[in-house]
């Protein structure tokens, strides 16, 4: 993570990161119609880097700490950070979280999704639609005076008593013209404690919540994280920012104008 030092954004920055986060927003819409069986998540990055670059954006990832490629694309038992590659074939009833960021004017739009490919399991489907709602439900604790455990609170209150669990490892984080940095948001918390949230920040909350334990490892590559028992994960993100009277999202799809 970048600087500890929570920086408040200006009016102008907000703006400058409402444009990004439309971009992502339609970026992914434009990629959940490539999404079926048969295709291969090399080449949804091809085609996410593709739309990227006709339109003068950069794909953050690119390059990111040495990241290969120019999104996410988590499978099944993949939590976070897949790396999409020639050999790795969508099949029906698989899910695949796509995490997207694409720098706009220096601003960053990060936002992430899980999609059906085929027909789901009911068990994944579930799955998938429980961890949208906690998303939806820790959004709604975004208010001045209100703190980080709340999201976290929210997003277990939403989760566990389904069966599901919250993945510790990873966390929301506060973006602008810096890719990560604070605060960090953990998916987990007590209400009542953590940082109390100020009009200007901004930053994403991307819950990932598994069928089975929390508990994650990382494989070689140094960046695809799994579920340790094999189960299944699944991911929804948005980049938020605290507003005089609430929140606002920033990545929600308003249509492909970008």
């Amino acid at each position: 993570m970048g600087s500890e030092r929570i920086v408040l954004l200006s009016k102008r920055e907000i703006e400058k990161m409402r444009r990004a986060g439309r971009a992502a927003a339609a970026l992914l819409h434009y990629l959940e119609p490539h999404v079926k069986p048969g295709v291969t998540t090399a080449e949804l990055d091809e085609i996410a880097e593709s739309w990227t670059k006709e339109r003068g954006y950069r794909s953050a990832p690119l390059g990111y700490h040495g990241f290969p490629k120019s999104i996410c694309t988590s499978v099944n038992n993949v939590i976070c950070h897949g790396i999409p590659n020639k050999k790795q074939v969508l099949k029906d009833g698989d899910i695949i979280n796509i995490d997207v960021t694409p720098v706009v004017d220096g601003y960053h739009g990060d936002t992430s999704k899980t999609f059906f490919v085929g027909e789901p399991s009911a068990e994944a489907r579930k799955l998938v639609e429980v961890t949208e709602k906690c998303l939806y439900q820790a959004i709604e604790e975004v208010k001045p005076g209100n703190r980080i455990g709340d999201l976290g609170a929210a997003i277990q209150e939403c989760a566990e008593p389904q069966g599901f669990s919250v993945v510790r490892d990873f966390v929301g984080h506060g973006v602008s013209n810096v890719f990560h940095t604070a605060p960090q948001v953990p998916h987990f918390g007590t209400r009542g404690k953590g940082k109390r949230l100020r009009p200007g920040m901004v930053f994403t909350i991307e819950p990932m919540i598994n069928e089975g334990s929390w508990e994650a490892k990382v494989l070689e590559d140094e960046w695809t994280a799994i579920t340790v028992d094999g189960g299944l994960s699944a991911q929804f993100e948005h980049t938020v920012a605290v507003t005089p009277d609430g929140v606002e999202i920033l990545t929600l799809y308003e249509g492909d104008d970008v």
